[in-house]
């Protein structure tokens, strides 16, 4: 897959928006869970097995806001959703985006 530019939505005349805002992406049952071991998971590694590209661990981070923005503050044995498939989980936080903007 190319790359996915997640704020082509909040760019303006070159520059992106300074506060990009949290993105609610909601869960299906096609979602995947795991336990986090932060001695042996990283959200990019988490991502590269899942979807089989590195560059979106901010997809996951996104779909566990009870976790905060920053994986070195996950406790072990926290449940991480993993929105699956790729496709699903981009169309789910596009459509997120749109509603957001729509509210402005």
């Amino acid at each position: 897959m190319s790359y996915y530019d997640r704020y082509k939505f909040f760019r303006k005349d070159g520059f992106v928006e300074p506060c990009v805002p949290f993105i609610k992406i909601p869960a299906l049952d096609t979602d995947i869970y795991t336990v986090w071991n932060s001695f042996t998971m990283r959200m990019d590694t988490l991502s590269y097995k899942y979807y089989g590209d590195a560059n979106y661990a901010w997809l996951i981070l996104g779909a566990n806001p009870s976790v905060g923005g920053y994986e070195y503050k996950i406790m072990d044995g926290t449940r991480i959703r993993i929105p699956y498939p790729l496709d699903s989980a981009l169309s789910r936080y596009e459509s997120g985006v749109k509603e957001y903007l729509n509210k402005r």
